[in-house]
């Protein structure tokens, strides 16, 4: 069995079932299969199982080390143990989503229960394997993972543009935003911020300019995009 030692890093084409995993277009980096398991042994069996089939792999025995550990701008998951040392791995994912840590994670464990694999997935893991598992049954959970983080980074991608429009407008001009999509009248809004018609008309062009739309349901939709909801 090949070791694989802790933090190398192997690039190759990812493959899985005969078809390579595309490639995120903004960097160019390779996928990164991130393992977190206080276990060595486990460790290098899970690693040597990814580097076989042409994974990147960054392995690490806490998940202080995989915080401290400089992460590439790449498509990527975590495979995380739920029974880490100190900080279990389910304190851990809470951690990521403080962290505004977006990759996904799928847990593997040798001691999960229903109650652990609920909890994990309400909290937005994608996976949850328990040992022993099939090596196929891990490496069809990381290609999915991998596939689902390409696609998260591909739609932030092409939302980017889009954000930074949003936010070059003012704090009135938002507010004006927020009351056009819900289809009120210049009137109307003028009405509902205490200020004159001239006033809201001039914000309103404003908003249109910036947000690059020319009519309101174009208005719309780049909201909808961004999250942005119509006020009831």
């Amino acid at each position: 069995m090949h070791i694989h030692s802790e933090n190398t890093a192997v690039y190759r084409s990812v493959v899985h079932a005969g078809e390579a995993l595309p490639q995120p277009h903004a960097t160019g980096t390779q996928p990164i299969v991130y393992i977190v398991d206080d276990d060595p042994a486990m460790r290098a069996t899970l690693a040597s199982l990814l580097l076989s089939v042409g994974y990147r792999v960054e392995t690490f025995e806490s998940s202080a080390a995989f915080l401290a550990f400089e992460r590439p701008d790449a498509t990527s998951c975590l495979v995380l143990d739920i029974r880490l040392r100190g900080e279990s791995g389910l304190a851990f994912q809470r951690d990521c989503h403080r962290l505004d840590m977006r990759m996904p994670i799928l847990f593997i464990t040798g001691h999960g229960d229903i109650a652990m694999s609920v909890q994990a997935m309400k909290a937005g893991a994608v996976n949850f394997l328990a040992k022993p598992f099939r090596d196929q049954e891990l490496l069809d959970a990381i290609h999915d993972a991998l596939a689902l983080d390409h696609t998260r980074r591909a739609e932030e991608q092409r939302l980017k543009p889009l954000r930074t429009s949003y936010q070059r407008l003012s704090t009135r001009e938002r507010e004006v935003l927020h009351l056009v999509i819900t289809g009120l009248l210049n009137k109307q809004i003028a009405g509902a911020l205490g200020v004159s018609e001239d006033c809201i008309k001039l914000h309103r062009s404003q908003v249109m300019k910036k947000m690059n739309s020319r009519s309101v349901p174009d208005l719309v939709r780049k909201a909808k995009d961004l999250g942005i909801k119509p006020r009831r």
